[in-house]
Formats: C-alpha cells, structure tokens, sequence
C-alpha cells in the first residue's frame, strides 16, 4: 500500500492503517524531532502528539500540494517548535481569548507574499546550498550533523551558511515586496 493510499485509510479512521504508517515513517519523523528537542521523553511526547495529529488531519493532505515525506515532516516540524516553544517559557500560557493580529486579513496577505518571495529566492539557490540553509533553519539540524551526513567539514558548512545568507539578503532587498 502507497503512502497516499495509507492516508486516505487513515482519513477513513482506519487503525491498522495509523499504525503501517508510523512503522513507515516514525524514523522520518523522529529524525526531524531529534535536534529540536534533546530530551528523550519530549521526543516521544511529541511523537505521540504527531500521531494524533496524522489521526485528526488525515484528510487534510493533499497529495497534489506536495509530498507525503514533506507533509509528515512539516507536522512533525511544527508539533516539535511548539513543544520546545512551551517548555521553554511554562510560566508564560496564553490565554485561551488572546487576540491575536497574525490572522488579520492584511497580516496573512503579507505573509504569504513574504513566504512565495522566499520560496522563489530559495528555488534559485543550487541544490547543496538550499539544502544546507533548509537543514540549519527549517530543519533545526546542528551544524555538526549537517556536515556529517553531507560530508563536509563544520567550518564548511558554516562558511556556506555566510555566504547563502548574504545572497538571499542582497536578492531580498533588492526586489520589491
């Protein structure tokens, strides 16, 4: 069974269909959740939070916006930078009516502007340099692995890293948004 088809079992509220599909893909999903949070029991907290999350979303994926690999990556991504975000400041919740101005109709226009020139500007970068920025920022991958798994020296990767930055400020600033 595909991973879409394994979806669409999993929208249909399917257990077995849940648990093939953390067989799968649980190492995928533990490898984005590792460098986020260094605490073991986190991880598996998070990892439970992202099954749930698959089981009350499963719907929502759609093949035709991207991959499987990259929806499970984002969600397990998101649920990791919002468990570190809570551990990191318990004594802070926000309430549960908090207004909040990031979903105001001009907020999310900007944006999804600044998101698309991103995306644009990262198309453009050669392949090892967006996938280093991506594993760095996106990914929140120590240097240290970056270079490991590609083969380059830490010195490298953060020597590329300078470089990709100032190329996508330069292009940033120099088109209009």
């Amino acid at each position: 069974m595909s991973g879409e088809e394994l979806m669409e079992a999993v929208a249909r509220r399917e257990e077995p269909a849940l648990q093939e599909l953390l067989v799968r893909f649980g190492p995928l999903l533990r490898y984005v959740i590792r460098p986020i949070l260094p605490d073991e029991r986190e991880r598996e907290e998070c990892l439970a939070d992202v099954s749930l999350t698959i089981w009350n979303r499963a719907a929502q994926f759609q093949p035709e916006r991207g991959s499987l690999n990259a929806w499970l990556t984002a969600v397990a991504r998101n649920a990791a930078l919002n468990r570190a975000r809570r551990s990191e400041h318990p004594e802070d919740p926000l309430p549960e009516n908090a207004a909040d101005d990031a979903d105001a109709p001009e907020e999310m226009l900007l944006r999804r502007e600044r998101q698309e020139k991103l995306s644009s500007l990262l198309k453009k970068l050669p392949g090892t340099e967006r996938e280093i920025l991506l594993r760095k920022y996106y990914y929140c991958q120590p240097t240290a692995q970056i270079a490991a798994e590609l083969g380059l020296t830490e010195r490298a990767v953060e020597g590329r890293l300078r470089r990709v930055r100032n190329k996508l400020q330069k292009q940033w600033g120099g088109e209009d948004t």
